[in-house]
């Protein structure tokens, strides 16, 4: 049997949200995911960049997180497939106080259906304003949906920060007030990504150059993202070197490539952790709640680029 002949239906729904105009490590995110065939794509949300971020100094950055998108859907012929939803402009501008958006809108109505046995999972690789905003407007969604995240500082006890940073991660960065509404308030099942785990997916020049440039329109609107980014940041002082970081590929890994029986990312390591509260600095505070979250410790580079390689070069070859 060919593995061309393997029938795989769709087993859980999934809403995508991510900063598309910001890092390109979405945009491998985004096409893996629509390359899935065990997932329902629900919805794609374009959400915002903390401001002044220098990736996209616009102003609109999830305007431009929308327009990425549906670029991206067109290189794959796909505009027609997965409705694409802008999230809020801006992070929350009182705690406590939601931000309505099409965005929000969409969560709310995907989580509270009533016809579909699939789970719902919001997989987000980017700030929570958008899922915090849902849950503060119709807090019964919590119980009806999974929060994978890329973000948070690391937990002291399990790792270390990288050695030439301070203060909140990145994707937590773009909204703290948010992330501490969604890890204080609420008690959505989280799985959490936290930085020293999605900084473990690491793939090189030289591997994007073999194995991903080669799968026609679309390995080379993927690489050619990634090879713009110096020219974004033109400070003579920047170097890269030959390795970049696609931190939100584990988004797929823990939806779309969980183990066959008892589906679950089983080749990949967590640990349960008590839910704690989020400092405005980034760090952890007392516990809040009830209950534990998933912290994820490793993750399974074979299986997540093995699979992302294999899926490009199939949709190359079919043209």
């Amino acid at each position: 049997m060919s593995d061309r002949e393997f029938k795989v239906a769709p087993r859980m729904r999934v809403i995508v949200d991510n900063d598309f105009s910001g890092d390109p490590d979405d945009l491998f995110q985004m096409a893996h995911h629509l390359l899935s065939p065990s997932v329902e794509i629900r919805g794609i949300i374009g959400s915002h960049l903390r401001a002044g971020d220098s990736w996209d100094k616009t102003g609109r950055s999830a305007e431009d997180a929308v327009a990425r998108a549906k670029e991206l859907l067109g290189v794959m012929g796909m505009e027609d497939s997965v409705p694409v939803y802008q999230g809020a402009p801006t992070a929350l501008v009182r705690p406590r106080e939601p931000l309505a958006s099409e965005a929000v809108r969409t969560i709310i109505a995907e989580a509270m259906r009533d016809d579909s046995e699939l789970p719902l999972y919001v997989v987000c690789g980017a700030g929570l304003t958008d899922l915090a905003s849902a849950l503060m407007i119709e807090p019964a969604i919590a119980r009806r949906m999974t929060l994978v995240w890329i973000g948070g500082n690391e937990y002291p006890e399990l790792a270390l920060p990288p050695p030439d940073v301070e203060g909140p991660e990145y994707n937590l960065n773009i909204d703290v007030p948010a992330a501490q509404y969604v890890f204080g308030e609420t008690e959505i099942p989280i799985w959490q990504v936290p930085r020293n785990v999605y900084r473990q997916a690491a793939v090189s020049y030289a591997e994007l150059e073999e194995s991903v440039l080669p799968c026609g329109e679309l390995g080379r609107f993927l690489v050619a993202a990634i090879a713009e980014v110096p020219g974004r940041f033109p400070s003579p002082a920047l170097k890269l070197g030959e390795v970049y970081i696609l931190g939100d590929s584990p988004l797929v890994l823990f939806t779309a490539l969980q183990s066959s029986f008892h589906p679950d990312p089983a080749s990949s390591d967590y640990v349960l952790h008590r839910r704690l509260s989020i400092r405005d600095d980034g760090s952890y505070g007392k516990p809040v709640g009830r209950g534990e979250i998933r912290v994820y410790t490793k993750i399974d580079t074979r299986l997540l680029f093995g699979d992302l390689f294999a899926k490009l070069r199939r949709f190359a070859a079919r043209g």
